[in-house]
């Protein structure tokens, strides 16, 4: 049975509903990172590849690693000729100072400890090399709290706050610019500055509930459920939300964007 804490399930609606949009945030990311044409940089945590895209586009040589082979995989069906590589974050396959810049969107939170991967991030970045990072914030919204309400008639909270734990096990730990700048700080990284961004994002009702489906909770759910169930469990969950919520709906997200130089 395929490990429900793997993306490789979900890689075709995660590009569908959520690389279209996330795709604002890996923009801003590069651009934070003044990255100049013909330097390298390499993209951590790629996913469909949104980030390496944005690089590229730049005139950057830009690489992109992700775990999940399908997440490459997909990225790679609608953006050919990007470079994707499967492997680890915190087990990086390249020579030390490789890199003229490093960036990972909504990575960090997917460690248990971040200072390790930070570690191989900077072993692989260019002396005077920048490295950024994005977070969300804390908070929450009407329409996950929806989400999580449909979620606990099938899964009681004891046990869906554990496994949301073992799958973001440092979710919330880098939602204030405060503890960004400090993990780069404590990683010996300088002339660090944190910068707070707010995204609006509109989905159509259905797109939005089959993008929860991608985050962890959805995941664990679909694979406790069985794909039956699971369909069943969805259609009733928009239902739910088309009886509440607007069509279209618009998602505002505030996101932490950091950087750093390596000394």
């Amino acid at each position: 049975m395929r490990d429900w804490r793997s993306y490789d399930g979900v890689a075709e609606t995660y590009e569908r509903v959520h690389a279209v949009r996330f795709a604002d945030v890996a923009k801003d990311l590069v651009e934070l990172t003044s990255v100049k044409p013909g330097e390298r940089l390499l993209d951590v945590g790629a996913g469909t590849g949104a980030g390496v895209d944005a690089a590229a586009a730049t005139g950057a040589w830009a690489t992109g690693i992700d775990a999940s082979v399908q997440m490459l995989a997909e990225g790679l069906r609608v953006r050919p000729g990007l470079r994707l590589a499967a492997a680890e974050a915190v087990d990086l396959p390249f020579e030390a100072a490789a890199f003229h810049v490093v960036t990972a969107n909504f990575v960090l939170a997917h460690f248990t400890k971040a200072e390790t991967a930070l570690h191989d991030m900077l072993r692989v970045l260019k002396p005077e090399g920048r490295l950024a990072v994005s977070s969300w914030t804390e908070g929450r919204d009407t329409f996950s709290d929806a989400w999580r309400e449909l979620v606990e008639t099938i899964v009681p909270r004891t046990m869906l706050d554990p496994t949301y734990d073992r799958a973001v096990p440092g979710h919330g730990r880098f939602a204030k610019r405060a503890q960004l700048e400090e993990l780069f700080l404590d990683a010996g990284l300088r002339r660090v500055r944190t910068e707070p961004r707010r995204y609006r994002w509109t989905y159509g009702v259905d797109d939005y509930v089959d993008g929860l489906a991608v985050f962890a909770t959805g995941r664990f759910v679909r694979q406790m459920l069985g794909d039956a169930e699971w369909e069943t469990f969805l259609a009733r969950a928009k239902a739910s939300f088309r009886e509440r919520f607007a069509d279209p709906l618009n998602d505002f997200r505030d996101v932490l964007l950091c950087v750093g130089t390596k000394g």
